[in-house]
């Protein structure tokens, strides 16, 4: 995982266990133990399948929370950390619902699991930060 794809929310691809794209494919193995991980972790509420939890990167027409990639593509940027009005409400809340979940990552994942979920989830800010000073 040498170089980060980093989503409009600030999140690395590169890094996530759901994320399928070339050349990030997973097993059918790896798919099911994250969909496992994400229920233990409280993120889903059942394990769900393979087809459910893997990714192929975010569209403007897939469900966000936040609504940031249609909100990104409606201002024409890749990132949030592009906008002129970074950090909105909208992407502060964001990071603040992401970093309620790192307590129970922490005491629920493997040493492995919860490195490779901070890197994907909890450098958000810190991700979102270097691509400002990309402008």
């Amino acid at each position: 995982m040498a170089e980060k794809i980093i989503a409009a929310c600030g999140n690395d691809c590169a890094a996530c266990p759901r994320y399928t794209a070339h050349p990030y494919e997973k097993t059918e193995e790896d798919l099911h133990h994250t969909s496992e991980l994400w229920m233990k972790i409280g993120y889903r509420d059942h394990v769900v399948t393979n087809e459910e939890i893997a990714c192929y990167g975010c569209k403007p027409e897939d469900w966000c929370r936040y609504r940031v990639i249609k909100c990104c593509e409606d201002r024409g940027i890749k990132t949030c950390g592009e906008c002129s009005e970074y950090p909105c409400d909208n992407i502060k809340e964001c990071f603040a619902v992401t970093k309620s979940f790192e307590p129970m990552c922490r005491q629920m994942c493997t040493d492995e699991e919860y490195k490779r979920l901070e890197k994907a989830f909890f450098e958000k800010e810190k991700n979102l930060s270097a691509k400002m000073g990309q402008r």
